[in-house]
């Protein structure tokens, strides 16, 4: 498959994260000749956060990981490409219980302290067989280094594996923050996006880790869409195996927290903008930002109802400078917005002020930006304070092409 026209020139050359071993083997679950199966061990002391679809129809492994993440001492992660093992049923729930288990025998842990995931085609039962026979084989590959091939098994319409890295300092003492991502379609994350995960070395107690998991989430995961739609899948987790030694802050707001806050939502953003760089069928990047609103949510959702508008994104496929779509985007999300002082520029050049078109507007030069792979949108509803930015990406008749022939 061809890699996007959004793709990154390389994956990252991603550091050793002490604590962690990676592995990934080659089940056929319904791809034939890749890895579909990744594994990640993890050393005593581990700590885990994570936030989850809030679907209706969860799948079974989002229960599992669920229930799993209030156990002590987290010492796994397996990963499945191809199915998603969602509206499974009990036979689901059941499967997840056998791969918990077969990774609890073969490290020697409790199968309360295993995480799993599945991304792939909803309502097909998983070939259990498959995926518990594969363990010993993952188990005897464990290495320090195969953030690619780790990134690259839990694809699934992905055109290119997605990755990311940090250094940074905490209370004098160097960490590293690593993490991948799958993601191209169904993306419209309620708590986090498809599949992603990270892992540091560093020492963070339990309830902080996920406070900062949750605050980094709200501005770089759960503010990306591709089509609008939510998975039964999405997960996101991070890791923190204490292996660095550092300080441990006393709270959220431990001045050592700093640099690592800012690390983590960076190397989260960079991911999150993978995963709508490989938007299916996607050319251009979208980022939308919306000012003026009445708070920070209210604009949250005006951003949304523009990124995710249909009429906006196949205009800006089509090169069209047709603002009016944003004009009416804005206006059906339901917040506050004054009509008589919004401004809407693209590309930095200001096409409507005190709610009207201004004075020798060009409309070519708002053509030339739509040209670009990068597309900027500003708008600002001149109600108060409130902002937000959103990323997409443009609709294009190759999202139709890829949904229709993704069980074929």
């Amino acid at each position: 498959m061809q890699s996007s026209p959004l793709a990154p020139a390389a994956f990252p050359g991603l550091e050793d994260v002490r604590g962690v071993t990676l592995a990934t083997h080659v089940a056929e679950i319904k791809y034939r000749g890749r890895e579909d199966l990744m594994l990640a061990v993890l050393e005593p002391g581990t700590v885990a956060a994570g936030v989850y679809t809030r679907s209706m129809t969860a799948g079974a492994p989002v229960l599992v990981c669920r229930s799993h993440l209030d156990n002590d001492g987290p010492r796994a992660l397996i990963v499945s490409s191809g199915n998603s093992n969602a509206f499974t049923g009990r036979t689901g729930m059941q499967h997840c219980q056998m791969i918990c288990q077969s990774i609890a025998d073969a490290i020697k842990c409790s199968p309360g302290q295993v995480f799993v995931a599945s991304t792939g085609v909803i309502g097909e039962l998983l070939p259990i067989a498959k995926i518990t026979g594969s363990v010993p084989d993952l188990v005897r590959n464990l290495s320090n280094s195969t953030w690619l091939q780790a990134a690259s098994a839990i694809l699934t319409t992905d055109t290119f594996p997605k990755g990311a890295t940090a250094r940074v300092d905490i209370g004098g003492t160097e960490i590293v923050i690593n993490g991948f991502a799958k993601g191209s379609g169904m993306i419209a994350p309620d708590m986090a996006t498809m599949l992603a995960f990270c892992f540091t070395d560093a020492n963070l107690p339990r309830d902080i880790l996920q406070r900062l998991l949750e605050e980094a989430n709200r501005e770089t995961f759960n503010a990306i869409t591709v089509d609008s739609d939510t998975s039964t899948s999405d997960t996101l987790m991070l890791f923190a195996t204490g292996k660095a030694s550092n300080p441990a802050p006393d709270s959220l707001d431990d001045e050592i927290l700093v640099r690592f806050r800012a690390a983590l939502k960076s190397l989260m953003l960079d991911l999150a903008q993978q995963v709508v760089r490989d938007g299916e069928g996607a050319t251009k990047l979208i980022k939308v930002t919306v000012t003026g609103a009445e708070n920070d949510e209210a604009a949250k959702i005006i951003a949304r109802s523009v990124a995710n508008s249909p009429l906006v994104k196949t205009a800006i496929a089509g090169e069209d400078a047709n603002w009016g779509r944003i004009v009416m985007a804005v206006g059906k999300a339901g917040q506050k917005a004054d009509r008589d002082r919004l401004e809407i520029s693209m590309g930095g050049i200001c096409i409507t002020s005190d709610g009207e078109v201004v004075d020798g507007y060009d409309e070519d030069q708002v053509t030339r930006h739509l040209k670009q792979q990068e597309i900027i949108i500003d708008v600002d509803v001149g109600i108060a304070n409130g902002k937000f930015t959103m990323w997409t990406c443009d609709l294009t008749h190759g999202y139709i092409t890829i949904n229709a022939d993704y069980r074929s």
